[in-house]
């Protein structure tokens, strides 16, 4: 009955419908009902005449402008099903069922040529991360052909070749509405709500199996790479901003995994906390993942609009499931729009994008979008090996038979990774603060990086009661009355007065020393401040974008996690300046910290996972500030 239920909608076009294949289900679901476009995603529709219904829904990218965030607006509709009938489907009966023919391509190729695209990332690692505007960001283009068979045969038949030959998705799905059709495999769940637990899934670092599959060896180099892992450090603090803003407990940290595919293996964190939001207060305050958008978020957004020639549509957005629970409320469930085709009108689109970072190359982040681009249209069917092979990949070469994550040597591989991060992030934190600031207040200025959110939950777990402002509409009663101000990170040159982002945080900061009321500055602000007092300021040689360094913080040794491109700089030697003691590098001068009366700062991000002694050194920070 179920299967010709689907036989019906398939054959009108007028049908909207989904295909769902959860990872370890035995079962493939099917959800329709009428379609229904909204603005916002507190329009969704999740109670209807009293009654909570199941709603799927499409979220295009551009919907990060709810948070503010810019992005080119293409009109791509935040698309809901109302879901009126759920039911499964055998997966053995319905391959069956589905049609089986190969779909050919015709006029294959990039939207964006080899050279262009590498001179895109060329200009984006030396005009933004070159320039301090963030640490990492996700450039895409299109893979683009024809096609000559009906949209929804060609997108049934790209269903059943991931139904049959990829392994380890999170999602594999179909989904059919006027005007809108897309299928994929989504490796990864971008957050899930259930029972007030959130969960949010990081995964960077793309290894594409060789031909006759990964080998313990092959996949040592890949986790042995500095780049591949730090890029997913640097994704999981950025995740970590989001868990922080919308969980209580700010979020713990678990893994390093191993995410394989048939044709890719990835490395992956989960992170969990607990949360009492909607959960479509939840999916807005996590718009997008990082892994596909860049950090810090909003100016991520920025450089998009600035570098990618066409509007994303869906790509990087989300497929949401929200369940009715027992609770009374609904369980949220969102894997990442990628590894997605998108069909219309006879022509099909496989958007990819590259992690771009200090240590990119231009060919290889090339590389790395054919890679993804076979590696779509290999597990869909739509492309031989021999035709993978012209696309400058292997990406489609069989999976290893045994999973290497329960190899011994990859398992220590990858647990060694934990020994860089901080255990603030690894072990429970609960929810009660009992720090020894308690009675004490602090407004943390939000300077466009939401660090503030994850520094905002450790000095909470100190004891403070804090209250994020952004630097936009911090008043100056807010700086006045707290106890503590934080004025934050953010992205851009820290010299560039013409700026009013900077030239607020220059205020922030100069009205609480002149007032000698307690401040602490971070990053971008610990610059400004080192700045009044007449130490220099210049961008560093290679930026120290998601890196770990050991430095002196007044008579203490501190591993820390940077991310800055610009540093203050003074004579090596130097402890001490009018107005302010200085803890700097011994070699090159560049200044880490500064305390004075009642202020302090440091250079390095402590609430990053790559602080190790990140609460301690806040803690003595802020002591020294306070006292």
């Amino acid at each position: 009955m179920t299967l010709s239920r689907l036989a019906e909608l398939s054959a009108d076009p007028s049908a909207s419908f989904v295909l769902i294949a959860r990872d370890g289900a035995d079962s493939v679901e099917l959800l329709t009902g009428e379609v229904v476009d909204v603005d916002l995603l507190a329009d969704i529709p999740l109670t209807i005449d009293g009654s909570p219904r199941e709603v799927f829904a499409l979220v295009p990218y551009r919907q990060v402008r709810e948070r503010g965030f810019v992005a080119q607006d293409d009109g791509a509709p935040l698309r809901c099903i109302v879901v009126d009938e759920h039911l499964p489907l055998p997966t053995p009966a319905l391959i069956d069922a589905l049609p089986s023919a190969p779909v050919p391509l015709q006029d294959a190729g990039f939207d964006i040529a080899d050279e262009e695209y590498a001179e895109i990332v060329e200009r984006v690692i030396a005009d933004e991360i070159g320039r301090g505007e963030g640490a990492n960001f996700v450039i895409r283009r299109d893979f683009t052909a024809q096609i000559d068979v009906d949209d929804r045969t060609a997108a049934l038949t790209w269903f059943r070749a991931l139904l049959t030959h990829e392994r380890g998705a999170y999602w594999t799905f179909a989904v059919f509405t006027p005007g809108h059709i897309a299928v994929g495999a989504s490796p990864e769940a971008h957050v899930v709500a259930r029972g007030g637990v959130v969960t949010m899934n990081p995964i960077s670092g793309t290894f594409r199996h060789p031909a006759g599959g990964s080998t313990r060896e092959t996949l040592v180099d890949f986790l042995s790479s500095t780049k591949e892992t730090e890029e997913l450090f640097m994704v999981v603090d950025e995740e970590l901003k989001m868990m922080s803003a919308v969980c209580s407990d700010g979020g713990r940290i678990t893994g390093p995994h191993l995410k394989e595919m048939s044709r890719l293996t990835h490395t992956e964190y989960m992170l969990r906390g607990r949360s009492k939001l909607d959960p479509r207060d939840i999916l807005r305050e996590t718009m997008f993942a990082p892994t596909v958008t860049g950090s810090p978020m909003q100016n991520a957004c920025a450089v998009i609009r600035r570098h990618e020639r066409q509007p994303r549509g869906y790509y990087s957005g989300v497929a949401a499931l929200f369940t009715p629970n027992a609770d009374g409320g609904h369980d949220l469930d969102a894997p990442i729009l990628i590894r997605t085709v998108y069909v219309q009108d006879g022509a099909l689109r496989v958007p990819v994008g590259a992690t771009l970072v200090r240590h990119s190359d231009p060919q290889g982040e090339v590389s790395e979008t054919h890679g993804k681009a076979a590696g779509v249209l290999g597990a869909i069917g739509a492309i031989d090996r021999d035709r993978a092979a012209e696309a400058r990949s292997d990406a489609d070469a069989p999976a290893a038979e045994v999973a290497l994550a329960d190899d011994p040597t990859i398992a220590a591989l990858l647990s060694s990774r934990n020994s860089r991060l901080a255990d603030f992030w690894l072990n429970p934190q609960g929810d009660d603060a009992t720090g020894p600031f308690q009675g004490r207040t602090a407004v943390v200025v939000d300077a466009e990086d939401r660090f503030t959110t994850m520094l905002a939950h450790q000095l909470r777990h100190l004891g403070l009661d804090v209250t994020i402002a952004p630097w936009s509409e911090v008043t100056d009663a807010e700086l006045d009355t707290a106890d503590l101000v934080v004025a934050g990170p953010g992205p851009g040159d820290p010299r560039d007065t013409e700026n009013p982002r900077i030239a607020r945080m220059r205020a922030v900061v100069a009205r609480r020393v002149d007032a000698r009321r307690p401040l602490l500055a971070v990053c971008l602000s610990h610059q400004i401040l080192s700045d009044r007092f007449g130490i220099a300021l210049m961008p560093l040689d290679a930026p120290h974008q998601g890196l770990q360094k050991s430095v002196p913080v007044f008579g203490e040794d501190a591993s820390i996690g940077f991310y800055n491109t610009f540093t203050a700089r003074v004579d090596p030697g130097t402890t001490a300046v009018e107005g302010a003691e200085v803890s700097a590098d011994a070699a090159s001068g560049d200044v880490y910290a500064l305390r004075g009366e009642r202020f302090a700062s440091v250079q390095g991000h402590l609430e990053s996972i790559l602080s190790r002694d990140g609460i301690r050194t806040l803690e003595r920070l802020v002591s020294h500030a306070l006292s």
